[in-house]
């Protein structure tokens, strides 16, 4: 199976700009790039911060341009992601639950794909409530009881990664998480964003990645001090086979440089 893994869109109103980045151009040269170099991909999961500032105009366009995707999009709420009507307004055709959080599960080819609801209102770092974790120990159980690998999509990170003032707004109660997970043997890898870096590693012997921002990005600087570089935007092409997870970083924008021998 092969998927596309894109985050932290932070779409804005045109003809509004991030730094000096246009968001929405910026996701254009994504969508034109997926469709042109891997229109046989299943799908493409968004890992949160779909919009900035959570505002309606930001989601309908986001969802006009993900629209031109030639296969089905996902996606899941970030700590820009406003949890109003906003959102669930334009983004109707997604599984809301009854207590207004994104969390959902789709079977695929290569197993469950399950889309956490990290987000918290008002705040950038991120929290599984009770149900929400109650929902997940669920979701796992019958998986494995079906035999079916997991992987899980969530837009926090639950552990430090260096980047002190990242590490303040991570995902607040990663030791309950790690309860959940730690009774499955099921659990494939993990796919998250809000650091707009790409990161590879394992956490508690579960593998993850996270991809740069289709917008900007943060220096790699260990750090209190809020800093962001000038660094081309990636999505992840990601293939699944016979338990092998394999994460390909793709720099959409360097396509356009002449290529030489």
């Amino acid at each position: 199976m092969k998927f596309i893994h894109i985050s932290d869109l932070h779409i804005l109103p045109r003809p509004q700009t991030i730094r000096g980045i246009d968001v929405c151009a910026r996701l254009d040269a994504a969508v034109a790039s997926i469709t042109a170099n891997f229109a046989d991909a299943e799908l493409v999961m968004v890992t949160g911060d779909m919009t900035d500032s959570g505002d309606a105009e930001s989601y309908a366009e986001a969802r006009r341009i993900l629209d031109r995707l030639p296969m089905p999009w996902h996606t899941l709420m970030g700590n820009h992601d406003g949890r109003d009507s906003h959102a669930r307004t334009v983004l109707s055709h997604l599984p809301w639950q009854a207590d207004g959080s994104l969390q959902y599960a789709l079977e695929t080819p290569a197993g469950r794909f399950i889309a956490l609801d990290s987000s918290i209102s008002g705040k950038d770092s991120g929290r599984l409530t009770p149900a929400r974790l109650t929902w997940l120990r669920d979701q796992l159980t019958s998986a494995r009881a079906a035999g079916t690998d997991v992987y899980l999509f969530m837009h926090h990170v639950p552990f430090d990664i260096g980047i002190d003032w990242l590490d303040e707004i991570k995902f607040e109660n990663g030791d309950e998480l790690r309860d959940v997970l730690k009774d499955f043997d099921n659990i494939r890898h993990m796919f998250m964003g809000h650091i707009h870096r790409p990161t590879h590693g394992s956490w508690h012997g579960i593998p993850y990645s996270t991809v740069y921002s289709t917008s900007h990005q943060v220096a790699l600087q260990f750090g209190r001090e809020q800093l962001h570089i000038e660094e081309n935007p990636c999505y992840a092409v990601v293939l699944i086979k016979d338990h092998h997870v394999l994460v390909h970083d793709h720099s959409f924008l360097e396509e356009r440089r002449p290529r030489t021998l």
